[in-house]
């Protein structure tokens, strides 16, 4: 996972925040004592949890040393660690929340299975995906890191997240472990002020895999170059801005009480 940075990321806070509060508005209503916020970055559902949940012990684990500065920053009173999503094992959580992070862990439906494995009677597993591979913002990000000019240097496929599989391929591992499973997929359709502004959006997370690994002028010609196809692919709309689809893929799963 690459190394996010707080400040590009925290640019659309309010619309970053919708899926976290769609799926807490989705959870059984369970007396949570300890919830892990699994892959929490900066700290905005670790917050959203200890607000809907003041009893309960909130715990948020991350690997990037940076998102965990800015999450200490935004919450002091909560407690925050260093830790491997992928490889990370339940210790007595009730709830394991993870928004737009356990996608980037390999084989990560097997990771989701034995996290619900691991789940007390009556714990909860939920998490939510960016499903945004084909969209257009991703393709372009692809076939930009595909040409000559960055061979060797840009990634040339999904940059170390995993394709998000079908609702079958979750409920199929999940069912084992746990009496109630809830899989759908909600498009969000957000307004921004123009291409550039899709730009800024993607560049505090899924392009930066990709521009990581670039000189300073090869990035800054990958970015004038994504920037067109962005414009062409995301044309401006009659009422002055641009409308970026982002799908995003929830599970809710319960093991039996």
């Amino acid at each position: 996972m690459a190394n996010w940075n707080p400040t590009t990321y925290a640019r659309f806070e309010a619309e970053r925040r919708r899926p976290v509060e769609d799926l807490i508005a989705r959870l059984p209503p369970n007396a949570y004592r300890r919830i892990v916020d699994l892959g929490c970055g900066a700290g905005q559902s670790t917050t959203a949890l200890a607000t809907r949940f003041p009893e309960a012990e909130v715990v948020g684990i991350d690997n990037s040393e940076a998102m965990l500065a800015s999450a200490r920053q935004r919450s002091p009173r909560l407690r925050f660690a260093f830790g491997d999503l992928a490889t990370w094992s339940n210790g007595g959580a009730d709830l394991v929340f993870s928004n737009a992070a356990l996608h980037w862990a390999p084989n990560h439906i097997a990771v989701m299975a034995r996290l619900a494995a691991e789940l007390p009677a009556g714990g909860v597993l939920a998490a939510q995906f960016p499903d945004n591979l084909a969209e257009p913002s991703h393709v372009l990000m692809r076939l930009i890191a595909a040409r000559p000019e960055f061979a060797g240097a840009a990634p040339g496929d999904a940059a170390g997240r995993e394709t998000i599989g079908r609702f079958a391929d979750y409920v199929t591992a999940l069912s084992p472990h746990c009496a109630h499973i809830d899989v759908w997929r909600t498009t969000y359709s957000h307004r921004l002020a123009d291409a550039q502004a899709i730009v800024d959006w993607v560049e505090g997370a899924g392009l930066r895999p990709y521009l990581e690994p670039l000189s300073a002028p090869q990035r800054q010609a990958y970015l004038a170059l994504y920037l067109e196809g962005v414009a062409q692919a995301y044309p401006r709309q009659p009422w002055g801005g641009v409308l970026l689809e982002f799908p995003r893929l929830f599970v809710v799963a319960a093991r039996q009480g």
